[in-house]
């Protein structure tokens, strides 16, 4: 059974028929019929039913579908191994949350892409909850996410601090009357910041709280500045908003406000050359905290 053959059965199997898979791979359609012939002749059982819109998985090619993923995989994975340690190359899939990608990540993206030219990097963003979750189904390489994660399957490593403040309209100076019925604008369900401003109202008695959801740090600023709601985010992500000045920053008790963001990965998976080199360059960024400039009182500041 030739690993070629277990790669482009999965191809039909997630294209769900020849031609797509034939595209996806670069390939002609009669190759790939004549591979996937081969091998339910050697497996002695159809491996897909055919129909009008193409093909389906037999009940053998599901049973056969999660095998063959792993078998890929782990061929994947001696050849990143193996690889020559000094010039890493290959694909690195990381994730990251949205205001990690945006804030802390630029730097390190450019100084490891610089390093490793041959790695075929990419990068994913999404809340912390999706992300831990393509990390255990192998989707990802790594990602770094809100810790801790503590989950038996992954290794955790601290990579930064972050420092979350509440972020409100620079007009509003009575803090409290906001929260008794707030309105807040956070990233999708899942994100560990959006967990956190929802601990920190219902702390403080918030009852009803009304929330819109938004796909970006601009965004989720924006919308603040312009008084549409509150919002709980790094300190970095307010020192680089061009619309500071627009935005009243509250601080919050040491216990509320520390986050530690973490880099995880598969305990299951040796780490590749790649990956090593790029939580080198994360944990090399400066975590010197912003200075932000205090405005209109004691409890609030804009950068």
């Amino acid at each position: 059974m030739e690993v070629s053959d277990l790669r482009i059965f999965l191809a039909v199997a997630r294209t769900n028929g020849i031609t797509k898979a034939a595209q996806e791979l670069h390939t002609v359609q009669s190759n790939v019929s004549a591979r996937v012939h081969a091998l339910e002749k050697e497996l002695g059982a159809a491996l897909f039913r055919r129909h009008a819109r193409g093909v389906a998985l037999t009940n053998v090619g599901e049973q056969l579908l999660p095998y063959a993923e792993r078998i890929s995989r782990l061929v994947d994975e001696a050849l990143h191994v193996i690889g020559d340690e000094s010039d890493p190359c290959g694909p690195l899939r990381i994730g990251a949350m949205e205001t990690t990608a945006g804030m802390r990540l630029p730097g390190v993206m450019a100084a490891f892409t610089e390093e490793c030219p041959r790695v075929d990097f990419s990068l994913v963003t999404g809340p912390t909850e999706q992300l831990v979750r393509d990390v255990l189904e192998y989707r990802l390489d790594a990602a770094l996410v809100a810790g801790p994660v503590q989950q038996p399957d992954l290794v955790e490593t601290s990579v930064f601090v972050e420092r979350l403040v509440l972020v409100t309209a620079r007009r509003v100076t009575d803090l409290e009357s906001v929260l008794r019925d707030p309105k807040i604008l956070v990233f999708r369900t899942g994100c560990a910041y959006r967990r956190r401003l929802e601990s920190i109202l219902h702390a403080r008695g918030a009852i009803g709280v009304r929330c819109t959801e938004l796909g970006t740090v601009e965004g989720i600023l924006g919308c603040v500045s312009a008084g549409m709601g509150i919002s709980l985010l790094s300190s970095v992500a307010i020192e680089q908003y061009g619309g500071r000045d627009q935005l009243r920053v509250h601080e919050l008790p040491e216990d509320e406000a520390r986050c530690e963001t973490v880099f995880v990965r598969r305990a299951d998976v040796p780490p590749s050359a790649a990956l090593t080199r790029f939580l080198g360059h994360a944990q090399a960024v400066d975590q010197t905290p912003p200075v932000l400039r205090m405005v209109g009182g004691s409890s609030a500041a804009t950068g």
